[in-house]
């Protein structure tokens, strides 16, 4: 994880507004701010927001952050003027914060869920939370309880929890999808839990009866990658059917759709 040290080498606001301007059209839903590091390091940061309000119409905006940054007064009034912001949220005790995200030793976890709790109620666009599990390290009951506490008091569209699907900077091991749809099933059912995409995700298709594949939902809705990763022929089966008995319905959350109780 990044210090909360500013970029010395930029790009200015100007050149990325003259290179982002001839691709606005209507079929630009978002724009992204990121960086190949952490985007909130950028000093013109204010600024660069500013000037893509100024032109981006219905457009939304987006940033990708580590949340780090949020301590600093300057970061988090700037953030308050995207439309979207994904914030990382990976363990919430300093020993495992540590172990996971390797901050500077500036950086205090505590701080950081402070503000990302007040941001949250503060914040009137669209607050996504992203949690990355790792084996051994946050996916113990423990630190999921202390994450499901915590995440009660964030007011988040969505939570996004994965694992790794790419090679990490250093030796750990990412779970299986099953483990991740078990953990999913740790939080409180009050909370948008979204198993995020992963391209190598394994099928761990079995059977679900009716009473199981209800009792799930009532847990956490799920969505048609969750199903076709999850349920055998048989259970999709059944669930087709407590959809046309209307036991069950189909819902649409931020753009992803969620089989759910009626």
């Amino acid at each position: 994880m990044a210090t909360t040290e500013k970029q010395s080498i930029t790009v200015s606001v100007d050149e990325i507004i003259e290179a982002l301007t001839p691709h606005l059209h209507d079929t630009i839903d978002v724009i992204t701010l990121t960086a190949n590091g952490e985007p909130t390091l950028y000093p013109h940061l204010d600024a660069l927001i500013n000037s893509i309000n100024a032109i981006k119409g219905e457009t939304q905006t987006l940033i990708l952050t580590n949340s780090a940054a949020l301590t600093d007064e300057s970061v988090y009034k700037a953030l308050l003027k995207l439309d979207q912001v994904k914030l990382s949220l990976d363990a919430v005790t300093p020993e495992i914060f540590k172990k996971i995200d390797r901050p500077h030793k500036s950086i205090d976890v505590s701080a950081i869920v402070e503000k990302v709790i007040e941001f949250s109620r503060e914040f009137r666009g669209k607050l996504f939370i992203e949690i990355l599990f790792v084996h051994t390290l946050n996916d113990t009951k423990e630190e999921v309880e202390k994450l499901n506490a915590t995440l009660l008091e964030v007011n988040a569209t969505r939570i996004d929890i994965g694992t790794i699907d790419r090679p990490p900077a250093y030796p750990v091991t990412g779970i299986s999808y099953k483990e991740l749809h078990e953990i999913s099933l740790m939080f409180d059912k009050s909370l948008p839990i979204h198993i995020a995409s992963r391209i190598h995700a394994k099928p761990n298709n079995r059977y679900y009866s009716r009473d199981e594949i209800l009792n799930t939902l009532e847990k956490r809705p799920l969505t048609q990658e969750d199903i076709n990763l999850l349920f055998d022929k048989q259970s999709k089966k059944s669930l087709e059917e407590l959809l046309i008995e209307q036991k069950i319905t189909k819902k649409s959350v931020t753009n992803i759709e969620f089989y759910a109780l009626k």
